[in-house]
């Protein structure tokens, strides 16, 4: 779709007119802006939250507990009530491509949600978490009892996808640069607290964070953020990174 897109572009514009038009398109294909994580609970009734969490088996997980393994089987999910919980994929390697960092009211463990299966990737707390263990069955059951429990689930699914579709583009289509720049406003928008002069991002977002979400080393991530900080885009601080111009973060850059 994208690639017949790029030729009408060619054929209606014209060579001086590709370059803004291909990145455009680019743009509104990777970038999943505005949205935020949707909550299971949103649109339930207290009577029906109450429910659901009835069915559930609570877990306490400490920073760097893990929650689920990569390889592991699973009978069903997890859904978060507290805390934060990193999702990554190790390769055979050992090296770790941070997925996501999922907030209270998301599910985890999927992609199967209904059923067993084998864990594709890992999740492990951040921070002081609790979470609730939904066997595949159970929440078969609930979903037939309450309708909205599964309209919740499919736009979980839904923003997870674009969470993934978005990660899969940005590494195989842009530079290290850009993915740096595009994270940033991602994690501004999802997990950001609004400043008066912008929107800072703290823990547990460090420099190696960011590296294992990007592809890249610790260094060269605190080289760039350094030369994006003259730039005038973010300002660095001891404990948070402040994102000033978001808009020209996005900007292409010339490689």
């Amino acid at each position: 779709m994208i690639e017949s897109d790029l030729r009408s572009a060619i054929e209606v514009s014209g060579r001086g007119r590709l370059k803004s038009t291909a990145s455009e398109l680019a743009s509104r294909t990777v970038a999943y802006r505005g949205d935020r994580q949707p909550s299971i609970f949103a649109h339930l009734t207290s009577h029906q939250i109450k429910r659901v969490v009835g069915r559930g088996r609570r877990q306490m997980l400490l920073p760097g507990e893990a929650l689920f393994a990569q390889g592991e089987r699973h009978d069903g999910v997890f859904l978060i009530e507290s805390g934060l919980i990193r999702t990554f994929y190790a390769s055979p390697s050992g090296r770790e491509i941070t997925l996501a960092y999922w907030q209270p009211g998301n599910i985890v463990g999927t992609p199967q949600v209904l059923g067993s299966g084998i864990n594709m990737w890992s999740g492990v707390a951040v921070v002081k978490s609790e979470v609730l263990a939904f066997r595949g069955k159970d929440l078969r059951e609930l979903i037939r009892r309450i309708p909205e429990l599964a309209i919740a689930l499919i736009e979980a699914l839904e923003f997870k996808g674009k969470c993934l579709s978005a990660m899969v583009q940005m590494l195989g289509t842009r530079s290290v640069s850009e993915r740096l720049s595009m994270l940033l406003v991602n994690l501004a928008e999802l997990h950001g607290v609004s400043e008066k002069e912008g929107v800072a991002i703290g823990a547990p977002f460090t420099h190696e964070v960011l590296a294992q979400m990007v592809g890249a080393t610790r260094q060269w991530v605190t080289m760039t953020l350094d030369r994006f900080q003259r730039e005038g885009l973010i300002r660095v601080g001891k404990r948070k990174t402040l994102i000033l111009e978001p808009d020209r973060l996005l900007m292409p850059v010339e490689e």
